[in-house]
């Protein structure tokens, strides 16, 4: 199967319990149908600026907004499969675009210690956004676990559900186990819609009888502000780009 490179789409988020996931999950059957992987555990290093630039843009809510980072599905090994993934948000639509190394090409590259070994116009793009914010570095490790579904007559939309979201500022390794800080409320499921179109009728009728609205949750975002911003409004030296 070829694997996706690039994405144009909406992404909608609800926070809700977990009952009420449970009842969405009964609702969809049968238009959805899930992932062949299963619940996955998806690791995710951020990159930012030495001021956490691009972050803080994302949290102001400009029309634009931006962000780097390497993702694996489990834990990786120097040899496994991770992808490299600039993300671009522009009113409201999402812009994703991928490239799958290994592991240790990933970083290698993303340390700037070699240049990626597929030349393509995607490394091309993440070449250039590396040389823009010259003092990219990673940044966080975020981790979650994910529930993929896929509309049995559309493939295009997608429902996703992700739970027991950690971060953390150390130890910033795909190859690393899964710890850290909850930044998700207690009790609580993150929800996304995936479409490139509308939301399918059969969906808004369930969001409506389960009083479901949609929310601004970005998980980098939170965990800068409840764990980084903190620390750096304690630093009155710290001196913003």
């Amino acid at each position: 199967m070829a694997v996706q490179t690039v994405f144009k789409r909406y992404e909608i988020k609800y926070l809700i319990t977990h009952k009420q996931k449970a009842r969405v999950l009964d609702a969809m059957m049968p238009y959805m149908k899930p992932d062949p992987y299963g619940r996955t555990t998806i690791r995710n290093i951020y990159y930012d600026t030495d001021t956490f630039l691009l972050i803080r843009r994302s949290i102001e809510k400009t029309i634009y907004k931006e962000k780097l980072r390497v993702r694996s599905y489990g834990r990786a090994e120097p040899d496994s499969t991770v992808f490299v993934e600039l993300k671009k948000k522009y009113q409201n639509v999402v812009y994703k675009r991928r490239l799958s190394l290994s592991e240790a090409e990933a970083m290698a590259w993303l340390s700037r210690e070699q240049r990626s070994q597929k030349h393509t116009q995607i490394s091309k793009e993440v070449d250039y956004f590396l040389d823009y914010y010259q003092t990219l570095h990673p940044t966080v490790f975020l981790s979650y676990e994910r529930e993929a579904y896929y509309a049995r007559e559309d493939s295009d939309f997608r429902v996703t559900f992700d739970d027991t979201i950690l971060c953390r500022q150390e130890d910033l390794s795909l190859t690393s186990d899964v710890y850290g800080a909850p930044i998700l409320p207690e009790g609580m499921v993150l929800m996304e819609l995936k479409c490139s179109g509308g939301i399918p009728l059969w969906m808004t009728t369930i969001l409506s009888e389960e009083h479901l609205y949609k929310t601004s949750f970005s998980k980098y975002g939170t965990a800068y502000r409840t764990m980084i911003f903190p620390q750096c409004s304690g630093n009155r030296k710290q001196r913003w780009r």
